[in-house]
């Protein structure tokens, strides 16, 4: 359940955006902390394989970003920073496609769509579609949809972003209850997230 990044350079033409960088993440919670634009969305891209990096190497869970990306995968959650969603879609019906494109066992995935829903709060509005939600109701489902499938790392680019105060301390709570079993690497510009 480790992350290991080794020598990461990234470079979009003459701009660098990651300059060598090295790191090794066991099991729980790290946070990449920095002002935007410092590169911490490109390190979880280049981490999760939507991203290729300039040079370097990433492996996790002993896999490895150049040769193994569609296993790499399977063992990663990633809510990006754009939490990208299908807006037409409801909730209930979202979090069933996503169970299938992570090829959570058919006979699961109605059990584990209600365990996801209850996890991050979403039973209030998991019959509504995720256009009439709110920016913090979406941004659970998008938590949602990373932890669907019960991956042994997550990737969260700036979690809270959107919430209220109250919806940050259950995302919180629910971060740090995941972070026990899990690796899970964050991002913020924010120092209270990290602490």
């Amino acid at each position: 359940m480790s992350i290991e990044i080794n020598h990461i350079t990234k470079q979009y033409g003459e701009q660098l955006a990651l300059n060598d960088v090295t790191l090794s993440i066991n099991k729980g919670i790290v946070g990449l902390l920095g002002p935007n634009g410092a590169g911490k969305s490109t390190l979880m891209k280049i981490i999760t394989c939507y991203q290729p990096p300039t040079s370097g190497d990433v492996s996790v869970c002993g896999l490895d970003i150049w040769n193994d990306s569609l296993e790499l995968r399977k063992k990663v959650g990633y809510l990006s920073e754009a939490n990208p969603l299908y807006m037409d879609m409801y909730v209930t019906e979202f979090l069933r496609f996503i169970a299938g494109l992570r090829k959570v066992p058919t006979s699961l995935r109605k059990q584990r769509v209600n365990q996801v829903i209850e996890m991050t709060g979403l039973g209030p509005e998991m019959h509504k579609q995720i256009g009439q939600l709110s920016k913090g109701y979406k941004q659970r489902v998008g938590l949602s949809q990373a932890i669907i499938h019960n991956p042994q790392v997550l990737i969260l680019d700036e979690p809270t972003t959107g919430l209220d105060p109250n919806q940050l301390v259950e995302i919180r709570n629910l971060i740090l209850e995941l972070g026990r079993e899990k690796t899970i690497l964050l991002s913020t510009h924010i120092m209270q997230e990290v602490q």
